[in-house]
C-alpha cells in the first residue's frame, strides 16, 4: 500500500505491507489526514518512532468484528489499550502500560492507504460534519481536555501561548465556555484569525510578562514558550502544557518551586464533545486549512507544514 514512513528520513513507499490483526480488529481505508506539530516533531527524534506517521484522520470501516461499523465513515483515538493493567482498570486508560499509539508509538498511523484500530476507538462521524472538519476531530477533542483539567470561570485571566493549529482550536473551545481567554502569537495572519472569532489576540513581541495569568495554556511547540509561561503566570497559578517537543535545550525549573506553580500536562480528549463542536458549528476549522495534498507528495507536505505561518496541510489518501 502506499504510505509516508519515517526511518532516520521520510520516504515515499508505494509497497509497503497492509497494517497486520496485531494493530487493531478493524481495517480501515484512510480518506483525508493531517499533519501536526507531533508529526514534525517525530521527524526531529521525538519518541525514537519509525514507522508510518500520522494520526488525525477520516476513514471508512473495511472489515470489522462489529458488523454495523462496516461501511461507516469513521475516526479514531490513538491510544490502544490493553485494558488488563492498573492503569486501564483504575480509569486511565490512555496512559495504559501497554499502550501503543497511532502513529507515534509502536503503531503503524494515518499516512498510509490502510490502518488499523481495535472498533472500541472508532467514532462514527455525522454526515453533517465534511471529511475536512472530520480530521480536526483528534485535535479538536484534546483542545476540550483542557475543560476536562482546569475548572475556568469569568474571573480568572487565562492566555493561549502560541498561535499555531492547536493553540487556535484551544481559544476557540475556551472562548465558547465564556472563559475570557487571549491569544498571544507571532503571526498577524493567524492572529487576525481571532479577530475574526471575536478572540482578544496580541503579539508577544508587544507582551511584557506580569506574573499576573491565573492559567497559560502553552501550545507553542517549543522549549522557549514553557519559559515565557513561567514569566506570564501568577504565583500560584496554574501552566499546561499542550506541547510535544523533541528534546532541548535544559530549562530552568526554579521558578516554579519559588512561585509554587501548578503545571498540568494535557494530551488527548473527549472524542464525543468534538464532535458535538463541529456538529453544532460551533469550532471554525475551515479557516485553518492551508492546503491539500496527495500522499505521494508527503515528504513536500511535511515540509510545507513546518514553515512558520502555515496552519494545517491535509494529505489525501484516496
Amino acid at each position: 500500500m502506499r504510505s509516508l514512513v519515517f526511518d532516520k528520513s521520510l520516504r515515499f513507499d508505494a509497497r509497503r505491507s497492509e497494517p497486520s490483526e496485531h494493530d487493531g480488529d478493524t481495517l480501515l481505508k484512510v480518506r483525508l489526514a493531517g499533519i501536526c506539530a507531533t508529526d514534525l516533531e517525530i521527524v526531529k527524534g521525538y519518541m525514537n518512532f519509525r514507522g508510518v506517521l500520522g494520526h488525525e484522520f477520516v476513514a471508512d470501516v473495511v472489515s470489522s468484528p462489529l458488523k454495523d461499523l462496516i461501511g461507516q465513515r469513521v475516526v479514531g483515538e490513538i491510544n490502544c489499550v490493553c485494558g488488563r493493567c492498573d492503569l486501564c482498570v483504575s480509569g486511565l486508560s490512555t496512559h495504559c502500560r501497554n499502550r501503543t499509539v497511532l502513529g507515534i508509538l509502536n503503531h503503524d498511523g494515518a499516512f498510509a492507504e490502510f490502518i488499523r484500530l481495535p472498533a472500541a476507538n472508532l467514532h462514527v462521524v455525522p454526515k453533517t460534519i465534511d471529511d475536512d472538519a472530520a480530521v480536526f476531530i483528534e485535535p479538536l477533542a484534546a483542545a476540550h481536555q483542557v475543560l476536562k483539567q482546569i475548572k475556568l470561570d469569568g474571573r480568572k485571566w487565562v492566555t493561549v501561548l502560541g498561535d499555531g493549529r492547536l493553540g487556535l482550536l484551544v481559544a476557540q473551545v475556551l472562548r465558547n465556555v465564556d472563559c475570557p481567554v487571549r491569544m498571544i502569537g507571532k503571526h498577524p495572519e493567524k492572529l487576525a484569525l481571532c479577530e475574526k472569532w471575536q478572540i482578544r489576540s496580541r503579539a508577544v513581541s508587544d507582551i511584557v510578562p506580569r506574573h499576573d495569568q491565573d492559567v497559560v495554556v502553552d501550545c507553542t511547540g517549543c522549549a522557549n514558550g514553557f519559559e515565557l509561561a513561567m514569566q506570564m503566570v501568577r504565583p500560584r497559578g496554574t501552566i499546561m502544557l499542550k506541547s510535544t517537543v523533541a528534546a532541548g535545550k535544559p530549562i530552568n525549573l526554579a521558578p516554579l518551586v519559588i512561585d509554587e506553580i501548578n503545571i498540568v500536562g494535557s494530551r488527548c480528549g473527549p472524542f464525543r464533545d468534538a464532535i458535538r463542536s463541529l456538529a453544532d458549528k460551533n469550532v471554525d476549522v475551515a479557516s485553518l486549512i492551508h492546503r491539500r495534498m496527495r500522499l505521494e507528495q508527503g515528504a513536500e507536505a511535511m515540509e510545507l507544514a513546518a514553515r512558520p505561518g502555515v496552519l494545517k496541510v491535509l494529505l489525501n489518501a484516496e
